[in-house]
């Protein structure tokens, strides 16, 4: 979503240390001890939805993101290790209000990025960002071409291979894996449905190429899987919950994200290769229907962080080890009224944790925790 390059230093940065962040009025559970760094990129809006998202993380600890300036257009944005961040700007992106350059879905070892771009006429656009700043534009074949629409990388993996998915003029889903050739596959799911909001998504993608994502059936079913690099598709569905839900892998093939029952709500996932699931709770989460617990994110131990809303509809985040210790934790300045709060969306391979909040006023700001 986000050619000309603005280099500043670390801005806006502040840095807490925390022993507990969970509300005295949650039951006890593990409370998590971490510090967190706080990222505001200057120029970033300070109204409501305006503000700081960080969406992706590498082993070095290089993290990407986006903002929305005053005028509600986005920018990208990467921060080095040493708190550097460099802000960019595809030319080709629209800047009326909900255009720009956003979604920093993906970084990789080498510091690419796959994000994607809105142009003026609100048609979506994939992007890949080279750690030398390059920017290549790219479209799935098949993609639309009317607002709202488009090509929406999601992902990128040590190779360079880009996954996500695009929608048709009819306003299908269909998944692609993008090769570094430029070459794409696309994948359509047995079953999906073919009717406007039905079809196949792609999210995450490993270095062995599998990907995990889902499908929704022409009765709008959720269904969870992982496509192997082959082309072997492995669906996980854990009856009698209404719906699977697929997020991130990683270098084993253990996939985390969530299933659904609508008198429960939100179940977080951890499937296996086989497609196995092992379903968990967070204690506090609530059991509406927007509500429960969802993993988002997975790092090569198998450890995985992501959010759990509760019975007031705020987020809060939680990090479960793989040996099924859960932690919990809430950025400092977070809101705590309904669908404010924390947002955690990645982990590396030490486990620091990347996200962002929205605050009492909802203005979104970024967040790195290191437990």
């Amino acid at each position: 979503m986000k050619s000309l390059l603005q280099v500043s230093p670390a801005l806006g940065i502040a840095v807490v240390s925390i022993g507990c962040l969970i509300p005295a009025s949650m039951p006890a559970q593990e409370p998590a001890a971490g510090t967190f760094t706080i990222i505001n990129i200057t120029g970033a809006g300070t109204a409501a939805y305006e503000g700081t998202v960080a969406e992706s993380i590498n082993a070095d600890g290089v993290i990407a993101g986006n903002y929305t300036d005053t005028n509600d257009v986005s920018h990208g944005w990467v921060r080095a290790t040493d708190g550097t961040i460099t802000t960019f700007s595809y030319s080709g992106a629209g800047t009326g209000i909900g255009q720009g350059t956003g979604g920093c879905w993906g970084i990789n070892a080498a510091g690419d990025i796959a994000l994607n771009y809105i142009d003026s006429n609100n048609v979506y656009h994939g992007l890949l960002r080279t750690a030398s700043g390059a920017m290549h534009p790219f479209n799935a074949p098949g993609a639309g071409t009317t607002a709202g629409f488009g090509t929406f990388p999601e992902s990128i993996n040590a190779t360079g291979t880009i996954s996500g998915y695009f929608t048709d003029d009819s306003g299908v889903f269909h998944g692609f894996v993008r090769a570094t050739n430029g070459t794409f596959t696309i994948i359509n799911a047995p079953g999906a449905g073919t009717a406007s909001g039905q079809g196949t998504y792609i999210y995450g993608i490993n270095n062995s190429g599998t990907t995990v994502g889902g499908w929704i059936d022409s009765t709008f079913g959720e269904h969870g899987m992982t496509v192997a690099s082959n082309g072997t598709i492995t669906n996980f569905d854990v009856p009698p919950d209404e719906g699977s839900y697929g997020y991130a892998i990683n270098t084993a093939g253990t996939a985390t994200g969530n299933t659904w029952l609508s008198t429960q709500g939100a179940s977080g996932a951890i499937v296996t290769p086989s497609g196995t699931v092992t379903n968990f709770n967070v204690t506090g989460a609530g059991t509406g229907g927007s509500q429960g617990t969802v993993g988002f994110g997975i790092n090569t131990s198998g450890n995985v962080t992501g959010w759990f809303i509760d019975s007031n509809t705020v987020y809060h985040g939680f990090l479960r080890t793989a040996a099924g210790a859960i932690s919990r934790f809430n950025a400092p300045g977070a809101g705590t009224t309904a669908n404010q709060g924390t947002y955690p969306v990645a982990i590396d391979s030490h486990s620091a944790i990347i996200g962002y909040f929205l605050d009492s006023s909802n203005v979104y700001h970024g967040f790195l925790y290191v437990p």
